[in-house]
């Protein structure tokens, strides 16, 4: 194993240590607890979002906290979902008095501890919601997993319900655009290799020269099937295929499209697939009202991507395109 790290207990630490250092403009810490909020805490009356998960997904989570998106994110140990108290310490560092929404992806664990956190937080008078993202389609009922996985789709319920909440709505309002945005979009991705939790050693799982694994969750959980390398084109239109049959959409709709990298693989690459994912799009009568490309939810150093495609109506779409500033983009 390769990395570029001091000791493997410390990863996070020194990761968010680093964050802090890069971005003050941005984030800083919740003393003594893996928790990043806004540096500068909105005025009262606006809801807060707060999402979070195991770490190794950068940029996802604390990448997204800033103007338009997230007021707080907190950082679980590698693939690890965060404990009840950290999200409770998140959800206190950030509420302003309308409510907090949590925004988690579809894992076991992370459903559990943040509900936890959510009574932990009423019982201290604090009103908080949730949503769950469930829009990977490659399988149902995977590893840690009872129902659909929630992946990259997430940074979209971000962007979109941060502008909701930026904007000065209610939590039931807030609560609502989430999960229109989580009915809406639809994920797949395909790995080229594994990757390496530091405190493993070895890596996830084990891929032959020539073979790629198709479907795969964020941390190396299995995916449909494994198959012989075929040239992107081809890879790009199988999963476009399945995603577009679990959401048909009529011609003349618009959606917005994130190709997302998992950690190595190189940007010319994620454009080669978006170049095919817009020729396919397009034959098929739809219209891209925007692209995303690049690192948005990684899975350290896996090579792969995914492809999220979200359905865009007049409500969704100026959200959408409303103004945010994170670290992890300048304007999204």
């Amino acid at each position: 194993m390769k990395k570029v790290i001091n000791v493997p207990e410390q990863v996070v630490e020194e990761m968010l240590q680093g964050m802090v250092l890069a971005h003050s403009q941005y984030v800083k810490r919740v003393d003594g607890f893996e928790v990043l909020v806004r540096a500068n805490k909105p005025g009262a009356g606006k809801v807060a979002l707060v999402s979070g998960g195991g770490s190794g997904h950068e940029p996802s989570h604390a990448g997204f906290v800033g103007r338009g998106m997230l007021d707080g994110a907190v950082a679980g140990a590698v693939f690890t979902s965060p404990t009840p108290d950290q999200v409770y310490e998140a959800v206190k560092a950030v509420d302003n008095g309308k409510g907090v929404l949590l925004i988690i992806k579809n894992y076991s664990g992370d459903v559990m501890n943040f509900e936890m956190a959510i009574e932990m937080a009423n019982a201290d008078g604090i009103t908080v919601d949730k949503v769950i993202v469930n829009d990977d389609v490659a399988v149902e009922n995977s590893t840690w997993t009872i129902g659909r996985r929630g992946i990259a789709g997430t940074v979209l319920v971000h962007k979109i319900a941060g502008a909701k909440a930026e904007a000065g709505a209610e939590l039931e309002e807030v609560k609502r655009i989430a999960d229109k945005v989580i009915h809406n979009v639809r994920s797949m991705g395909m790995a080229l290799d594994s990757c390496t939790v530091p405190a493993a050693g070895k890596p996830s799982f084990v891929l032959e020269e020539n073979e790629i694994e198709i479907g795969m969750g964020i941390h190396g959980e299995p995916g449909t099937h494994r198959e012989v390398l075929r040239t992107a084109d081809e890879i790009t239109d199988h999963l476009v295929d399945k995603i577009l049959a679990d959401m048909p959409l009529a011609v003349g709709q618009e959606v917005a499209v994130l190709i997302n990298g998992l950690g190595a693989t190189p940007l010319m690459e994620l454009y080669i697939v978006n170049r095919k994912v817009a020729a396919l799009l397009k034959e098929k009568g739809l219209h891209i009202a925007k692209t995303y490309v690049g690192n948005y939810m990684t899975s350290l150093e896996m090579a792969g991507f995914s492809i999220s495609i979200l359905k865009l109506d007049s409500e969704l779409k100026e959200l959408l395109l409303a103004p945010a500033d994170t670290p992890a983009l300048v304007q999204f």
